[in-house]
């Protein structure tokens, strides 16, 4: 069985009237199975395909492709469901993570407002007022 050739650019299928389709139906199937090519069948002298003579492993069946768009939209679905419920998580996890560290930098500016004078030093007060909105509890 020949493995089908390596194409660098995906060509576009090209169209060939019914008269022609069937004098070359041998050497359009070799074609499909050794380059992957697709080949859309017109009726003579009207250009809309009526069929596509393609690859085995492309060809599926309508329920082959619903059976894969239900499984995929089931699989999606999965994943949107974990990746909810990690961000949840997460910002449960920080939520918490953040009240820790609000609550740390409160006693750092207790402590610091019983060693210093409120006002006394230009560059604390600078700090002080960056820290403002965590400091606001």
């Amino acid at each position: 069985m020949a493995a089908p050739a390596l194409a660098h650019e995906p060509t576009p299928p090209r169209a060939l009237p019914l008269r022609e389709a069937r004098t070359r139906l041998t050497q359009l199937i070799a074609m499909a199975e050794l380059t992957d090519a697709v080949t859309l069948v017109t009726r003579d002298g009207d250009p809309r395909p009526i069929a596509a003579i393609v690859p085995a492993s492309a060809a599926r069946s309508a329920a082959q492709a619903r059976a894969d768009a239900d499984r995929l939209a089931t699989v999606t679905a999965g994943w949107a469901r974990r990746l909810d419920e990690l961000h949840r998580q997460s910002s449960r996890r920080h939520a918490v993570e953040l009240g820790v560290l609000t609550a740390a930098l409160a006693e750092v500016w207790a402590e610091l407002d019983r060693r210093v004078v409120p006002g006394g030093d230009p560059a604390l007060a600078r700090l002080r007022a960056a820290h403002a909105d965590l400091l606001r509890d």
